[in-house]
């Protein structure tokens, strides 16, 4: 059976490259906005990956990301290297403009709290939920999106002292900026 012309001519399809920054918000993003605002390096990071785009005004882009966050908490630091990957449905509303959402699933590589690595993450895999807008001109995107995990995943571990117990959440809500290269 062949696809009608008129079908193919509105199918894009294609792969790209795409990196930008993160956002970390630990706890209410205005406060923690407020609280970083002379350290703005405080909670951020980055991320880099490929992404698949097929359709046009309708469309399904899976991405396979790279990311690498960085949260303080008071003095210390909470540093994650995860693999997210978004399963994202966009429709374009406006012209170059697209809004967009789905899961986000996520696999944790490494993570290190003040220089000692944590062993006790409660799942190196959860789910997330992205969902966000775009501009697109031709092969070149920007995107700005919410990131935020279904449940919370926390890593546990034991302080200096052997007594107490702290948990830090490996799912942070984040706002992310990427810009993107369709080949």
């Amino acid at each position: 059976m062949a696809i009608p012309a008129a079908i193919m001519a509105q199918t894009a399809q294609g792969i790209g490259f795409k990196a930008g920054l993160n956002y970390n918000a630990n706890g209410d993003y205005f406060d923690s906005i407020e609280m970083n605002s002379k350290n703005p390096e405080r909670n951020t990071g980055y991320h880099i990956g490929l992404f698949g785009k097929i359709g046009d005004k309708v469309y399904f882009r899976p991405e396979i990301v790279y990311t690498s966050t960085k949260s303080d908490y008071d003095d210390d630091t909470f540093k994650l290297q995860k693999l997210d990957a978004p399963l994202l449905v966009g429709i374009k509303v406006l012209g170059p403009i697209s809004v967009f959402g789905g899961p986000s699933l996520q696999y944790i590589l490494d993570s290190e709290f003040d220089g000692i690595a944590i062993n006790k993450v409660e799942d190196d895999f959860s789910v997330g939920l992205n969902f966000g807008i775009g501009l697109n001109f031709k092969k070149l995107g920007i995107d700005l999106r919410y990131e935020r995990g279904f449940s919370d995943n926390e890593a546990t571990f034991i302080g200096n002292n052997g007594i107490s117990t702290d948990r830090l959440d490996t799912r942070p809500d984040q706002l992310i900026l990427s810009l993107s290269l369709l080949l």
